[in-house]
């Protein structure tokens, strides 16, 4: 899946997200809004990912995504 599908769909892809990374929180989720940048920022904030890493988990997360 790539993510224009994860985008658009964002409302049900929220409790995937919220699984795979819980310590991302309803408002961070609110603030990210299906954009890739904010979840990518998110993870570095929260899991003091390098860059490269928090890219690397989004588009694993992405192409494990199940609609």
């Amino acid at each position: 899946m790539n993510w224009d599908q994860v985008k658009g769909n964002w409302k049900e892809f929220k409790g995937q997200v919220k699984q795979q990374w819980g310590k991302l929180t309803d408002d961070d989720l609110d603030v990210i809004d299906g954009k890739r940048e904010e979840l990518e920022g998110k993870l570095q904030s929260r899991y003091g990912y390098a860059k490269e890493q928090a890219a690397t988990e989004v588009k694993h997360f992405c192409d494990s995504c199940k609609t």
